[in-house]
């Protein structure tokens, strides 16, 4: 690894005690990609506002006027950052969601065949992997 110069030592960074951070996975991950300039405006200043478990609130109308938003230009970014699953929003409050993947939901397991059910292939493979010893 690359041991890079402290250009200005009096200016070094620290946490400061009010919380406030962007985790680099935002750009090493891609989630920055495809995304307009307005819905990465949003992203900042709700990183930069937002406690320690993501969550803020701020009304539309001191968040556009923070950002010189238009209601539309706010509503259009606030919709793109939830498709792409990077905040969740309710009214007035919004939360930066986590960058790692969420935990895959298990598969429901079909129930057992009756007496003389017709199977499908996939069902009779499913089954026959569940008794297959790990």
């Amino acid at each position: 690894m690359k041991t890079k110069p402290i250009l200005r030592l009096d200016r070094l960074r620290h946490v400061p005690r009010q919380f406030s951070w962007i985790d680099q996975r935002l750009v090493r991950d891609r989630h920055i990609q495809g995304h307009s300039p307005e819905a990465l405006a949003l992203y900042l200043f709700l990183c930069t506002v937002a406690d320690a478990q993501g969550a803020s609130y701020y009304s539309d109308s001191a968040a556009g006027k923070l950002l010189s938003f238009f209601s539309t230009q706010l509503r259009t970014a606030r919709a793109e950052l939830i498709t792409a699953g990077l905040i969740a929003y309710r009214s007035p409050f919004y939360q930066i969601l986590s960058l790692e993947p969420s935990p895959a939901a298990p598969l429901a397991s079909p129930p057992p065949p009756r007496a003389g059910e017709i199977l499908s292939a996939a069902d009779i493979l499913r089954a026959m992997l569940k008794e297959v010893p790990k």
